[in-house]
């Protein structure tokens, strides 16, 4: 991607105000003429919300993203309906023990109803904050029993079974995070009681090591940054056997939605890292280890994502995609959303973009480093907010264009005339891209920093 490094936060007021303004409209249609008995909205068809069965992964993003709206514009009646919608609808997800995905279900909607609490945005409830509080303890702990050992630690697998680590579950173990810094633990047989924060940097320390790859002669395709969504464990011994994929093209090939999730996974913890005592890494290496190993994962993906997007910081669903050949020189000119060949994914862009934002902003601005980051993450964005990605057709239930699903699955609506998918949004992008601009907005106004763990008061 070509990097724009004159561009300032402030440049994209006027692009965040046009897309609160669409947000806000696409939120109450869906509210309106979605029909929630047919379960949770997943992804649009033909430009409305419809659900698809494989796992309950996105409901949390559709009451959250009411309350991203409220935090954003300040509209109560979003605040209202996130947190009717939390308090009526979300409980199941709480001890869903059949997912990976609690910290997108839960953080989203409870942490960020506390979170608003905490920052003095809505008053002060002693008996909803023990809700929020209860909630999210269950919730991280509950995650935290999806637990694989490895020799050198663990990992938390995914709803394939113990034998698979999905990359996606760095950004989940938010849920792990504020479990623990609520003051909980997994209670498990004997009263053997297990650390959360533990079992997030053992986790996290697995994924950087199966799931990435740095260039360092794992095989054949290995190359700094490229990402393997699934990495497959041998459970009668725990040992590594082979790097597969789901929603990607194969396992050795970068499905960028998975790239994107460990973008922004990585950065967000190496945050709070970087707030917890040195006491806490007493029993996984020590700090300076820990923070290297992380640090690392983020650099790579990012600088991957760098190398491999198009110019204007839309990437193609996958790395490998076996007809990306056919768009020539894919990576210096603008993506084509309506190309023959391949689809790109908007959403991996969206996810990426605040992982971005957040590396450049953790080494620091004033760093040649922080600054590429920084920069190519407000590219993105740019792109991302003009009407060619933001949608602003009233008959149209997504807000962000250009999502995909599951490319092999061919879950994806392609339009009359048209030869790949096109068009459509989802749940998790259009969550994603308002957490990006809440990001980018608070930057803008000098406020606090939108970060999940400030659902905890610290100190």
């Amino acid at each position: 991607m070509k990097i724009d490094y004159s561009l300032k936060p402030s440049d994209l007021s006027k692009g965040l105000e046009r897309f609160w303004e669409a947000s806000g409209k696409k939120i109450e249609a869906i509210a309106r003429e979605y029909d929630p008995s047919k379960g949770s909205p997943v992804f649009t068809w033909a430009g409305k919300y419809t659900t698809r069965g494989w796992t309950e992964w996105t409901q949390g993003f559709q009451y959250g993203s009411a309350i991203l709206q409220f935090d954003a514009t300040g509209d109560e009646s979003f605040l209202e309906s996130g947190r009717n919608d939390t308090l009526n609808f979300m409980a199941p997800h709480v001890s869903h023990f059949g997912v990976h995905d609690h910290g997108f279900n839960n953080v989203s909607t409870y942490g960020n109803l506390l979170r608003l609490m905490n920052e003095g945005k809505t008053p002060e409830n002693e008996w909803e904050r023990n809700f929020y509080e209860m909630a999210l303890k269950v919730s991280g702990a509950v995650q935290a029993k999806r637990w694989a050992s490895i020799p050198e630690g663990g990992y938390l697998y995914s709803f394939n079974g113990p034998h698979s680590l999905f990359v996606d579950t760095i950004r989940t173990c938010r849920a792990l995070m504020v479990s623990h810094l609520l003051g909980h633990s997994l209670m498990e047989d004997n009263d053997k009681s297990v650390n959360l924060f533990e079992r997030v940097i053992q986790h996290g320390q697995a994924t950087a090591r199966y799931s990435i790859y740095y260039g360092e002669g794992r095989d054949s395709y290995d190359e700094w940054g490229r990402t393997a969504h699934e990495a497959i464990f041998n459970r009668n011994d725990g040992q590594f056997r082979c790097p597969n994929a789901q929603q990607g093209f194969s396992g050795f090939t970068t499905w960028t939605r998975g790239l994107s999730w460990a973008m922004v996974g990585y950065p967000e913890e190496l945050e709070l890292l970087r707030e917890m005592p040195d006491s806490a890494f007493d029993n996984v290496g020590g700090r300076k280890a820990i923070e290297a190993e992380f640090l690392k994962a983020a650099r790579a993906t990012c600088d991957w994502f760098i190398a491999n997007t198009a110019e204007d910081g839309i990437c193609y669903w996958d790395g490998g995609a076996p007809n990306l050949h056919k768009l020539g020189d894919y990576r210096n000119r603008p993506a084509d959303p309506f190309n023959d060949h391949e689809p790109v994914d908007s959403t991996a862009s969206a996810i990426g973009a605040q992982g971005l934002l957040r590396l450049g902003r953790y080494l620091g601005l004033d760093t040649e480093d922080g600054k590429k980051y920084f920069q190519a993450g407000l590219t993105v964005l740019r792109t991302l907010l003009t009407e060619a990605y933001t949608s602003g057709d009233a008959k149209h239930h997504g807000l962000l264009l250009h999502s995909i699903y599951h490319q092999p699955n061919g879950w994806d609506y392609v339009p009359e005339g048209r030869k790949v998918a096109c068009g459509e949004s989802s749940m998790w992008g259009d969550y994603h891209i308002r957490e990006l601009a809440l990001y980018t907005q608070r930057i803008i106004r000098d406020e606090p920093d939108y970060r999940f763990y400030r659902c905890v008061r610290l100190g």
